[in-house]
């Protein structure tokens, strides 16, 4: 599938999905603490999507080839899950630590997003998986520009997580996305410099990377969608949509609670 060029206008469509994906998190927010379930968490954000935003669940449904339909509108995965965890029964506990992941479709176009959640107090070791995960993407995201390529943001990204003793999951990448979910190109969060695809002003894609405390292996658990870490170690994860631009990039996912560019990003930026 050749990699699609969005013009002014489908960049700007982007931009509202985008927003209203990350604005779904900003109201979700307040919801996570101890004692509430993950299937209530789905049930507020199917709510509020449709019916405060008037946009649609993406993944509700959703069935891609040997895939059966995942039946919820959001992922929540709890501590060792990786990624695509089935909302339900499950009762969050003070110190676990939640990805919620958001996609929402408006006017034929999507918008992906996910934020890691604290519940109640973690431990210091999960906090600094969490913030380690923030950085990678954005020190993944930081890499994008025109004439940069893929391996440049998956190089970044593994070089920060190995350095503190934390390991990616291969199996698992970003993708380019507009009027479909899922498109080219593949973002790797691992690699080497100057391979992969190169990119243009107007590619669209997602940076999410998958950081695990322990090993980065993973196995699949019999919903056929629940991602887990073999060896039961914390997995955390985050995930913008950008653009890229003439002048680098613009990330589509913000807004009024999008936490800010860490300070050890900024830092580099500026050094």
């Amino acid at each position: 599938m050749p990699i699609e060029i969005k013009t002014s206008s489908e960049i700007e469509s982007m931009r509202v999905a985008g927003r209203l994906a990350s604005e779904v998190l900003d109201y979700i927010t307040p919801f996570v603490k101890p004692g509430v379930t993950t299937g209530e968490l789905d049930r507020l954000c199917h709510e509020y999507m449709t019916g405060v935003q008037q946009t649609v669940p993406a993944p509700l449904n959703y069935a891609p080839p040997g895939y059966r339909p995942f039946p919820k509108s959001i992922c929540t995965s709890v501590n060792h899950q990786v990624c695509h965890g089935i909302p339900g029964e499950r009762v969050l506990k003070t110190g676990d630590v939640l990805n919620i992941d958001i996609t929402v479709i408006k006017d034929g176009f999507h918008g992906d997003t996910s934020r890691m959640f604290c519940v109640g107090e973690p431990s210091l070791a999960a906090r600094r998986l969490c913030q380690v995960t923030y950085e990678c993407m954005w020190i993944g995201i930081d890499r994008i520009r025109p004439g940069a390529y893929t391996g440049d943001i998956g190089y970044a990204i593994q070089k920060h997580a190995e350095a503190h003793g934390f390991s990616v999951v291969r199996e698992f990448c970003g993708h380019g996305i507009g009027r479909r979910f899922h498109e080219e190109p593949q973002i790797l969060h691992y690699g080497r410099p100057g391979t992969g695809v190169r990119l243009e002003a107007g590619m669209i894609f997602t940076v999410e990377p998958m950081i695990n405390a322990g090993r980065r292996e993973i196995r699949e658990m019999a919903d056929g969608w629940t991602i887990v870490t073999k060896d039961h170690s914390l997995s955390a994860q985050w995930e913008h949509t950008v653009v890229v631009n003439d002048g680098g990039y613009e990330v589509l996912t913000v807004s009024a609670g999008t936490p800010e560019r860490p300070e050890a990003v900024l830092r580099a930026a500026t050094a």
